[in-house]
């Protein structure tokens, strides 16, 4: 996968959500988000599937942290570089 490919529609649109939901951005938030601005159902399969994609690109980063209810969740962050892109 070449680092400098451009980024899709999608791949822009999973990004944006991430910086607009900030701090609290995990996987359902960020589908969330999308949902709201778009007007249309996204999966979550797919706001997934693009997540991993942006952090193989070291466009994003993920962590863990606790949730409200204890367990932990997979939180995402866009990097230095997802934000130069």
């Amino acid at each position: 996968m070449k680092d400098d490919a451009p980024l899709g529609t999608f791949e822009e649109q999973v990004m944006v959500a991430i910086l607009r939901t900030d701090p609290d951005s995990f996987g359902m938030s960020v589908r969330r988000e999308i949902e709201n601005v778009t007007g249309r159902e996204v999966t979550i399969g797919a706001v997934y599937a693009t997540l991993d994609r942006l952090e193989a690109k070291r466009l994003v980063r993920s962590y863990r942290a606790p949730a409200d209810d204890g367990r932990e969740r997979r939180m995402f962050a866009v990097t230095r570089s997802g934000a130069v892109a």
